[in-house]
């Protein structure tokens, strides 16, 4: 007979697998910020909207732009840099490797939470000999330099593919790299990333592999799905089937353990005459599938049992982009910040919140949106960790509000505590952007309440 102990865990282990997923799970989405556009919001603005009003915890650029760097000091979102194909020759000298480093990554770190840099972007994929012999050389020297600094711990070094370094990805046990000078590269980077533990990463599009008669599967609805024979795994949907023709294309070469991220992936809103599945809706479903099947937890046949760090592309319609409509129709939002569609990345507090309700001038909402009612703060959680906390005070400090009371000798500084000093920061905050129910949510713990939590000289 069980005894009553195992019998109780295990009635609780699919509740902790459970905590464990969401818990996991919640920072994995992220979004590619492209700026090939001649009307986007200035960064701060960008930068406080995905904090507060939305489940990003990701950003990737293509880019080291100062800017946009700065804006995102002290939000604690996790930033992917790049360095441009053509400097990728210039990285394998240790002395420019430094200079880059210093300049553009050490001057903004660790109040910009950088946490990857991609040394160019499909480098593979282009016909410049040069750059591709460069690549695994130029990342070693970078890792190298961030060893010097040492950041090496802080920050991982990768590189982007297409799915065009594939010879073969169907059926995806098949998956094999380009043979010659490809598969060579390949080797070489995936050893690099061993052990430097750093992922692979891949842009699959299945927009870029559907047909008329493949939406369905590209789409993640019901269909018949695709057997592989080999494997005896049956595929539902197109994403899977890619990334596991990159997985049996790593296991092949003796790399299976080196971890995948999906560097970017999309589907437009908008195309050219005549596209079948080009519009808003089918974006919306792509995207909203999207993001539920890789926090679901479930993996692929091939790599069951996991999730995968994902970066949307894009955050915004590009309207500098050349090529046909759907290039400048990837975007989850418009220049203004409205959305062109709900993806579902919206917080649960924040999706009834109208991003139009934003000032454009300081990046936050108006203010006497709250829908009236009596006096109320906002304070941390009960379990709000301190190291959380901290970073909530950062971040409202580092935006220029009047921090001064919980500074020593401050009226505030009494209790000296990380949960006392974040109460009156968040409430700052909250007071001072409109007092909505997501300007107090603070990834999750900060609390609203109808009792003043001022004492004595403390006045909030």
């Amino acid at each position: 007979m069980e005894k009553p102990v195992t019998s109780f865990l295990r009635t609780l282990f699919p509740l902790f697998l459970i905590f464990f997923l969401v818990k996991g799970i919640k920072g994995n989405i992220g979004v590619n910020y492209g700026t090939v556009a001649d009307n986007l919001p200035p960064p701060a603005q960008v930068a406080r909207f995905l904090l507060d009003s939305t489940i990003i915890s990701r950003v990737k650029l293509y880019d080291t732009n100062q800017e946009i760097l700065q804006a995102f000091a002290h939000t604690g979102i996790a930033i992917t840099v790049a360095v441009p194909n053509n400097l990728i020759p210039n990285l394998i000298n240790l002395k420019f490797s430094q200079q880059w480093l210093i300049t553009n990554i050490a001057a903004h770190v660790p109040a910009t939470n950088i946490v990857r840099i991609v040394v160019g972007n499909e480098v593979l994929s282009t016909t410049d000999d040069s750059v591709v012999s460069s690549l695994v050389p130029a990342m070693q020297t970078l890792h190298a330099a961030l060893v010097g600094e040492d950041l090496h711990r802080r920050i991982k070094i990768s590189t982007p593919h297409s799915l065009s370094i594939l010879s073969s990805s169907s059926p995806p046990s098949s998956g094999r790299f380009k043979q010659g000078n490809i598969v060579q590269v390949v080797r070489q980077l995936l050893g690099f990333l061993r052990a430097t533990d750093s992922p692979f990463m891949i842009n699959p599009y299945p927009f870029f592999g559907y047909s008329g008669n493949t939406l369905d599967y590209a789409m993640f609805r019901p269909n018949s799905g695709v057997f592989d024979e080999m494997t005896q795994r049956k595929y539902t949907n197109m994403l899977d089937a890619q990334l596991d023709a990159t997985y049996s294309a790593m296991k092949q070469l003796g790399f299976g353990e080196v971890e995948i991220v999906i560097a970017e992936t999309g589907w437009p809103s908008r195309g050219d005459p005549g596209q079948i599945g080009v519009d808003t809706e089918s974006a919306r479903e792509f995207n909203g599938n999207l993001i539920k099947h890789v926090m679901s937890g479930l993996g692929t046949p091939l790599m069951p049992n996991r999730t995968f760090e994902t970066y949307i592309f894009a955050l915004f319609n590009e309207d500098l982009k050349p090529g046909p409509t759907s290039e400048r129709n990837f975007g989850l939002f418009h220049p203004d910040m409205t959305p062109v569609y709900n993806s579902g990345i919206f917080r649960h507090k924040a999706r009834s919140k109208s991003p139009s309700n934003w000032n454009p001038e300081r990046g936050v909402p108006v203010a006497g949106n709250n829908g009236g009612g009596g006096k109320t703060w906002c304070i941390p959680t009960s379990g709000a960790s301190e190291e959380v906390l901290q970073m909530n005070i950062d971040y409202v400090c580092g935006l220029g509000f009047d921090c001064q009371p919980i500074s020593k000798g401050g009226r505030c500084f009494y209790p000296d505590s990380v949960r006392a000093h974040a109460a009156y920061a968040m409430n700052v905050y909250y007071q001072a952007t409109g007092r909505h129910d997501y300007d107090c949510d603070f990834r999750s713990t900060g609390a609203i309440t109808s009792s003043n939590p001022g004492y004595g000289r403390c006045k909030y």
